[in-house]
Order: C-alpha cells, then structure tokens, then sequence
C-alpha cells in the first residue's frame, strides 16, 4: 500500500506500474532529483495535486 510518507522513487521501484499515474498529474518525478528523497505528500503539494486522490489512483493501480 502506498502512503504519502513513501518518497516519490520508493514508490516507482517497488511499483513501476505506477509511472503513467504520475505523469497524468504532471509528476514527471521519475527524471527529478530530489525523487529519492522528496515525500509523496511534499511533491504533491509543491505541484499543486490534490495528494489523497493521487494515492487512491496510485494504490487502484498497483490492486488492479
């Protein structure tokens, strides 16, 4: 399950699935440098996305 104190790269090495969801928000955080450092919730608020309906669509697609 993933939860907003996962940092941004944490998420996309144990669920790489999850990619095409961060770039529908805008998070193209697979090319950022902070990625392996910035909290979920932190990337979220500092690119203006709602952060709970990120994690609902994150963790929908790693259930499916």
């Amino acid at each position: 399950m993933i939860t907003k104190e996962m940092t941004i790269n944490e998420i996309l090495r144990a669920y790489p699935e999850t990619l095409p969801v961060f770039q529908r928000y805008g998070l193209d955080c697979h090319d950022c440098q902070v990625a392996d450092f910035e909290q979920l919730e932190h990337g979220a608020t500092v690119h203006n996305v709602d952060v709970d309906s990120l994690i609902a669509e994150l963790n929908s697609n790693i259930s499916s």
